[in-house]
């Protein structure tokens, strides 16, 4: 359960990450 947690949590921020780029840099997509 805790692998799923840290698995879940890691791609959920990996996708705020990409819209937080995707939002400063728009140019780049």
């Amino acid at each position: 359960m805790n692998t799923l947690y840290l698995v879940c949590g890691g791609l959920a921020l990996a996708l705020f990450v990409y819209l937080v780029i995707a939002l400063f840099f728009p140019e780049k997509f």
